[in-house]
């Protein structure tokens, strides 16, 4: 048996793969030596980055395009390890949307949407993969929240409840498994400077520059470090695990200053 977190021969299964936090997060398990099965949407992007990775870091880096939010899409994955004669060793449930906007408008397509993909997918694949890892005595899981978890904000009612649901779901089975050898490791970034909240690249370089948006880089490389410790959460940054007090305790009339000066002018993402 290998030694646990040697990453070389392994493989490693990450959604949301194809760009921002997702191909960052197998661009460090594929400097490791970690082979990957790469899952997005997309389609021809994600056949660039798999082989912009297999060619760069020598790895096997398999592209597998589907819809997470497709009841057969969890199945899909497994029958592909099951092709692959892979044993997966490490899950990243990375996949994830956002949009910034009263859940009063919602159609029902984007509530299903934001159910599908951050609960029910995610849960399916915690679950076959958490089985198959217990089989085998070792496994790691990270399950990406989001500080907005601890962040009952108008406009992102949707984005924080289910990133919510990811926190406590990923804590909750970080004990169920521990005596399995497998570890679920839940992280609650900050702002990343990534494409998901519709932020120009300037702005996203300007944030950087600013201390307030990390790198994607960054990010990815230390939340990797903690889940192969078998750590149960990961919050970047001294300034926004202090954030999650201060957000607690916001009164209520600067979350209505959000609303308004946000929400009621049509600002909408």
């Amino acid at each position: 048996m290998k030694r646990r977190n040697n990453l070389e021969g392994r493989w490693a299964i990450v959604t949301g793969a194809s760009g921002g936090i997702g191909f960052e997060f197998c661009r460090v398990l594929a400097s490791m030596k970690c082979n990957l099965l790469m899952t997005a949407i997309e389609d021809t992007l994600l056949e660039e980055r798999a082989a912009e990775i297999q060619a760069s870091c020598g790895v096997k880096a398999v592209p597998l395009t589907l819809d997470l939010t497709d009841p057969s899409a969890p199945g899909k994955i497994l029958q592909a390890t099951d092709e692959l004669g892979a044993e997966p060793y490490i899950l990243v449930n990375n996949a994830g949307v956002f949009t910034f906007s009263p859940v009063t408008e919602h159609s029902d397509r984007k509530i299903d949407l934001f159910i599908d993909l951050h609960i029910r997918s995610l849960t399916v694949l915690c679950r076959e993969l958490a089985v198959r890892m217990a089989q085998n005595g070792e496994g790691r899981i990270l399950n990406m929240s989001s500080m907005s978890c601890w962040m009952p904000m108008p406009g992102i009612a949707m984005y924080s409840a289910t990133k919510a649901y990811i926190r406590v779901l990923s804590r909750a089975m970080h004990y169920e498994l521990k005596d399995s050898g497998v570890s679920v490791t839940v992280a609650c970034p900050g702002g990343i400077a990534t494409d998901l909240f519709g932020l120009p690249p300037k702005l996203q370089r300007l944030a950087v520059r600013l201390g307030v948006l990390a790198k994607p880089d960054v990010f990815a490389r230390k939340a990797v470090v903690r889940m192969l410790k078998g750590r149960k959460q990961y919050v970047n940054g001294l300034l926004n695990r202090l954030s999650i007090f201060f957000v607690a305790i916001t009164p209520t009339p600067v979350r209505m200053m959000v609303k308004r000066r946000m929400l009621d002018r049509g600002v909408r993402v």
